[in-house]
């Protein structure tokens, strides 16, 4: 009810995963409402080996994945893989 009558542009969230995370993130797409979310995963495929984000993905929710380095240099840019016509492809 909130995304509905407060109308954000965009929503974060830290840690995704349960299926009220993806319910609410659907509806939230479906508002028009952009978002930002965090999630656990060491790599791309990684990632999809979780059944919610996999799902979000399938339905082409994310547009883009950032992983972030977890050993050498915490919080720096790993690889980045941006939604294009219908495939997820590694930036450049």
């Amino acid at each position: 009810m909130l995304i509905r009558s407060m109308a954000p542009q965009v929503i974060c969230a830290d840690e995704i995963g349960t299926v009220g995370d993806s319910e609410i993130i659907k509806e939230a797409f479906c508002s028009g409402t952009k978002g930002v979310f965090t999630a656990h995963g060491l790599n791309f495929e990684d990632i999809l080996k979780n059944p919610i984000l996999k799902d979000l993905i399938e339905n082409e929710l994310i547009e883009k994945i950032i992983i972030l380095d977890n050993k050498n240099e915490k919080g720096k840019i790993k690889d980045i893989y941006e939604l294009v016509e219908k495939n997820y492809k590694k930036a450049e």
